[in-house]
């Protein structure tokens, strides 16, 4: 009986790319341990006591201003009666944010609760300094705590104050020379050494215009808030021992033309969809008037669930304002990327493999970014016959909402110390495999075809789909929440939900298996 034999092909623009499954090798005996004399000391190449002296918060790089103590500090939680007041439609858009439910969601509270467990407690300074910054500096997550008993200043995460009071950036003096780990200077107010008075100090992109602050805070004009260096030290997450980049999303920016062009971070991310799409598409660079503070990008899960939070509390507003942020999301990631298809004819004109390029269109980092060996982002293709029969099938969901083995991810492959696969946060200091795709870049994967059938056409089909993590990753991470988060009680979840799949672009053709033999170039 004739038969379609297909397989496929991965192939990359900087090279190919195999895959192997481990095969389990029978058992050697155990060598004997060497003596304790012989025995290499644990490795690392940056010392926390070499460091602690310029970054009293290390691993994470935060610091307070040096002229400011704790008791001195005086950060305010967002509400009507500080920044809401005199800013509401600022306020608006910054609720619901990706900052304003950094120290809420409870994606990352899973993440940062099993690596308490798994490291200690110290480790929580390299995330809890950029993700509640100002309750951080102040104390308040020193020690275990409960959820339940923060002040609304820690569960307010990136919130106005800590942008407005990022007085300077030490990117260049961190332990790589470059962005990481919250590696600023806060300074929320300046203290008068002689009266001890203090004055509330905001730092923005704009200079001062007469009355600004209202009496409330001075305002500075700051440079720093015009660049992509202010989004930088908390948009670069490093190992907290090895100071290996789990996230490079700054970096990815930085080798980039719209780094070259001076498309910066917010002219992407604090903008609505249609001025996102023409910053990068013609990098016009926005107006004043244009900005907001969104702060959007692709975690669409976040909005999800506060969406769903909003409703549990009947509050049918703030879940508006969070479907509006999770539309917009999607929205952007749909807009990110587009297919190519293109078919590749042998000698005698046979139909011999199928390109599909992906193209970065409109991200001004990697695709996907963040923390990319936990990122999905696939194709799913479908080749059928002329009468319909399934030739291939590849990147399909099962029943457990986990992908098949065929699959092609285009994100990363985390390594231990041990050079083993690793993908919890704390336990990454390399990359075994890293295949996202460069802003304005692409990558390529073609799939092979044998027609012993000699079918005249078949059918193809690609998605490019994306989650921001896998079911099984996710059902790990909100099982094992900290003290103080009740899933039912907050979100109305009573058990881990599926987790949404974007489809950010399709192509589907029908492709002749006979056709013009490919010519050497």
């Amino acid at each position: 009986m004739a038969r379609n034999c297909i397989g496929l092909v991965l192939c990359l623009g900087a090279g190919i790319a195999l895959s192997a499954s481990a095969v389990p090798a029978k058992e050697a005996p155990a060598p004997a341990a060497p003596p304790a004399a012989d025995t290499p000391a644990a490795y690392s190449r940056y010392k926390a006591e070499d460091w602690l002296g310029k970054f009293p918060n290390y691993p994470s790089m935060l610091k307070l201003d040096e002229n400011l103590s704790r008791q001195d500090a005086q950060f305010n939680a967002p509400s009507l009666s500080t920044c809401a007041g005199c800013h509401p439609q600022q306020y608006e858009d910054w609720q619901n944010s990706m900052h304003a439910m950094a120290f809420q969601d409870p994606v990352y509270l899973g993440e940062l609760n099993l690596a308490v467990k798994a490291v200690g407690k110290g480790v929580s300074k390299q995330c809890e300094g950029c993700h509640t910054a100002a309750a951080f500096l102040l104390g308040e997550t020193e020690k275990e705590f409960d959820f339940e008993q923060l002040s609304d200043l820690a569960k307010a995460g990136v919130s106005c104050d800590v942008c407005h009071s990022i007085k300077q950036a030490t990117h260049l003096e961190t332990p790589t020379g470059e962005p990481e780990n919250g590696s600023y200077v806060l300074s929320p107010n300046k203290k008068d050494e002689k009266t001890g008075e203090s004055k509330l100090t905001k730092y923005g992109p704009f200079p001062p215009y007469e009355g600004c602050g209202g009496g409330f805070h001075e305002c500075v004009e700051s440079p720093l808030h015009r660049s992509a260096e202010l989004c930088a030290g908390c948009h670069q997450v490093f190992h907290y021992q090895e100071h290996f980049p789990i996230e490079h999303t700054y970096a990815e920016w930085k080798k980039s033309i719209y780094s070259v062009k001076g498309v910066q971070c917010q002219d992407c991310h604090m903008v609505d969809i249609e001025t996102f799409k023409r910053s990068a598409d013609s990098f016009v660079l926005p107006k004043r008037g244009e900005y907001r503070h969104y702060f959007n990008g692709a975690n669409f899960v976040q909005y999800f669930l506060a969406e769903l939070k909003a409703k549990k509390e009947g509050d049918e507003k703030m879940a508006a304002n969070a479907k509006k942020k999770f539309d917009m999301a999607v929205e952007r990631l749909q807009a990110a990327a587009e297919l190519e298809v293109e078919p590749f004819y042998n000698g005698e004109g046979d139909l011999s493999k199928i390109r599909v390029r992906v193209h970065n269109r409109r991200a001004g980092h990697n695709l996907p970014t963040s923390l990319s060996n936990i990122r999905q982002m696939w194709l799913e293709v479908l080749i059928t016959d002329s009468k319909g029969n399934v030739l291939l099938k590849s990147g399909f969901l099962d029943k457990k909402g986990e992908l098949d083995p065929k699959t092609y991810n285009f994100n990363s492959d985390g390594m231990n110390i041990d050079m083993g696969f690793a993908a919890d946060p704390w336990e990454v200091v390399s990359f075994s495999r890293h295949d996202t795709i460069p802003p304005k870049g692409y990558r390529d994967v073609y799939y092979t075809l044998v027609n012993e059938a000699k079918d005249p056409e078949i059918k193809f089909s690609a998605k490019l789909r994306f989650r921001q993590a896998s079911q099984k990753v996710v059902e790990k991470l909100l099982s094992h929440q900290p003290k103080g988060i009740d899933l039912e009680k907050i979100y109305g979840l009573t058990a881990v939900p599926e987790v949404p799949v974007v489809d950010m672009t399709e192509k589907s053709l029908t492709i002749k298996t006979k056709g013009e033999p490919e010519k050497v170039k």
